[in-house]
């Protein structure tokens, strides 16, 4: 062997080694396209998957990280009822505040958490059982706030986040659902 291709050789593995993780992104990224063409809000399900770092490789890794997105969404909406509460003067918004507040408590405690764990165990079912329900919690949410907050600047924006966990939720159940077909 002449020196020139013994130091070339060190040099091409460098340079595969190099490729290997843009490989293992691509492969990532052709799975968030893939799985999130199969949910209702493509752009909304890409936009919650790119930015994770690292990326999903695999589609039970995919519905964990969506899970966990609804959890961290549910959760900041329950605090913002809660700042609400704290905030309102008028009692009738004040018991729909804290009606959504007892719905969202035991989906962000114990529920979706739950749900986290039974997917990591295989038990996709659960999981689409609790989604499903937490889905059904902002709905419920969303029927006190229209009949008692009507056009409040406060209700606005609880209705847009009531609506975007709804929607997380919409594509977390997709994501588990494209994950048991493809089992």
């Amino acid at each position: 062997m002449n020196k020139s291709s013994a130091t070339s050789q060190p040099s091409l593995y460098l340079f595969l080694l190099m490729l290997l993780p843009l490989q293992v992104q691509s492969s990532s990224d052709d799975l968030i396209d893939t799985v999130c063409k199969e949910t209702p809000f493509c752009d909304l399900c890409e936009a919650s998957l790119r930015p994770l770092t690292p990326s999903p490789s695999d589609p039970k890794s995919l519905a964990s990280a969506m899970a966990n997105i609804v959890l961290g969404n549910i959760t900041d909406t329950l605090s913002y009822i809660q700042s609400l509460i704290r905030h309102s003067h008028d009692p009738a918004a004040e018991r729909a505040l804290a009606q959504c507040a007892e719905l969202y408590r035991p989906v962000v405690r114990f529920n979706i958490p739950q749900a986290i764990e039974a997917m990591q165990r295989g038990e996709f079912g659960f999981s689409l059982y609790v989604l499903g329900d937490a889905e059904k919690q902002t709905d419920s949410c969303q029927k006190r706030i229209n009949s008692t907050m009507a056009d409040d600047e406060n209700s606005v924006a609880l209705t847009a986040r009531n609506q975007l966990v709804k929607n997380l939720c919409d594509v977390a159940i997709s994501v588990i659902k494209f994950l048991m077909n493809t089992r």
